[in-house]
């Protein structure tokens, strides 16, 4: 499987992190109204290709955001690739959101919107092309991309469930 369920610990990469969108939230209370923030971030170590994304919610924005990174350390999934690119292609679903992945030969560059261009970078993917269908919402979006990021297979998995070995493939 392209993500390992065993849990990976933040300690021992150098993770970057992202912000990918901030959303202010108001909610109209008797006394007048409450505003807070909600910051979605994606972290990851393009060495190790590793990443993940967390939510935080704040009543100021720097304390959204470090709330959101402390979510996404701890879930942090390791990511199949091939040198600088995806073994094949795959659409990941997740709600009215839609992503396609695919490979790109070396020098294509990260061909993507926002949020997904954000996974992909954290990732340490350098050449894709991606194209975001349905709904743009920033959380169905970068929850898609997790979701196609989980389907990827490498040649040794790939040979192993159909019982060959890897040279035939």
């Amino acid at each position: 499987m392209a993500i390992l369920k065993k849990k990976l610990e933040a300690g021992q990469y150098n993770l970057k992190d992202q912000v990918v969108s901030i959303n202010r939230v108001t909610k109209v209370v008797k006394g007048g109204k409450n505003m807070s923030f909600a910051a979605l971030v994606v972290v990851g170590d393009a060495s190790a290709g590793v990443v993940g994304f967390g939510s935080g919610k704040a009543k100021e924005v720097p304390q959204a955001i470090r709330k959101g990174i402390e979510a996404a350390k701890k879930h942090l999934v390791r990511v199949n690739m091939t040198d600088t690119t995806i073994p094949h292609q795959v659409l990941g679903r997740f709600g009215s959101g839609h992503v396609l992945l695919k490979p790109a030969p070396e020098g294509t560059g990260v061909i993507a919107g926002g949020a997904v261009r954000a996974i992909m970078t954290s990732v340490g993917i350098q050449n894709v092309l991606t194209k975001s269908l349905g709904s743009a919402n920033p959380h169905n979006v970068v929850r898609a991309t997790f979701e196609a990021l989980s389907q990827l297979r490498d040649k040794r998995e790939v040979a192993a469930l159909r019982g060959k070995p890897v040279e035939e493939l």
